[in-house]
């Protein structure tokens, strides 16, 4: 029998693995996917963590997901504070979630935050400038900062700023273009888009704002429709609306290039139709999750890069409306 040459590979067929000759010895391939992950994996990787809501009573419940597998959201810990229609960002490491109202139906000021990676209860952060809302503020983000849009009722025209690795009272950023509540918020690491939104007619209009700088939002273009109780995700180049009412639930899930001006167009739809719900990303995934129609507990994915239908990645703890969410992997950082 002739040698057998270092670094030749067999397949095994009796343990259905393939082998690799180390020059003394078969040995098996140790297969890993670093990128993928499954629901129940501990390390975090890409997570989302979806927060409060309405079922319809207010929690104060954190889930979360591994946004590169599929599966059910798992228990995180809880908000010090229920509170139904919180608005959420994050940086790579902390997730933050203002406003919404708690059971007593009272507008809420107070800023929380978790640390994505790990799993547990939140602490305090600070305030906005102003309680809301008992309906939604828009909310976005880059690496340094989380930016909140209107809300209230009545409705705010108010953009608020925090720097996410400290802690404290929200300062003022600048104006929307005008009062709006219930819209939806994405961003680049340049970029902020607000899109959709209500006062008191539902709104298509889309605008931007530059995350570095202070300063009025400016117009972008606008939505397929207008639309109220939206959710938005994005990479670091595309960012996508999804749902919203008109009120009318909606499937529709609108697409816009971040670093341009312009009308959105059509991506593809969610499998259900669904407002009030909550949407994160990684560079590669969007996810949406809950909402109306009328209470669900759907999560929704999608690749960003290529138009099409979202498809079933699993299911909330309960079925939940008014929810919030952020991811450690989302566009803007």
């Amino acid at each position: 029998m002739s040698e057998i040459p270092r670094g030749a590979i067999r397949f095994n067929t009796d343990s259905n693995k393939p082998e690799l000759w180390d020059g003394s010895q078969w040995a098996e391939f140790q297969l890993s996917t670093p990128n993928l992950g499954r629901g129940v994996d501990t390390e975090p990787g890409a997570r989302g963590v979806f927060g409060g809501g309405e079922t319809p009573t207010i929690l104060s419940t954190l889930q979360y997901v591994n946004i590169s597998s599929t599966g059910d959201a798992i228990s995180f810990g809880d908000l010090s504070t229920a509170r139904g229609q919180p608005s959420s960002c994050a940086s790579a490491t902390r997730g933050l979630y203002a406003g919404g109202r708690n059971p007593a139906a009272t507008s809420l000021s107070s800023i929380e935050l978790i640390t994505i990676s790990s799993t547990g209860s939140t602490a305090s952060f600070g305030d906005l400038s102003s309680s809301r809302s008992n309906y939604a503020i828009g909310a976005l983000s880059n690496s340094t900062r989380g930016i909140f849009g209107g809300g209230a009722q009545p409705s705010t025209d108010t953009i608020d700023y925090v720097t996410i690795s400290s802690t404290g009272t929200a300062q003022d950023f600048g104006n929307l273009l005008e009062p709006k509540d219930r819209m939806g918020g994405c961003s680049s690491p340049i970029r902020g888009i607000f899109g959709g939104g209500i006062n008191p007619a539902n709104l298509n209009v889309i605008e931007f704002i530059t995350i570095a700088s202070k300063g009025d939002s400016k117009d972008f273009g606008d939505l397929t429709s207008s639309k109220f109780n939206i959710s938005a995700c994005s990479n670091a180049t595309r960012g996508l609306f999804n749902g919203g009412g008109t009120p009318t639930r909606l499937s529709i899930i609108d697409l816009i290039t971040i670093s341009t001006l312009g009308n959105a167009i059509k991506f593809g739809d969610l499998t259900v139709n669904r407002s009030d719900n909550a949407s994160f990303s990684s560079p590669t995934r969007g996810v949406c999750g809950g909402g109306s129609s009328p209470y669900i507990n759907t999560i929704d994915y999608y690749a960003i890069q290529t138009e099409g239908n979202a498809v079933d990645f699993g299911d909330l703890l309960d079925s939940t409306e008014k929810i919030s969410g952020c991811s450690n992997a989302h566009g803007g950082l």
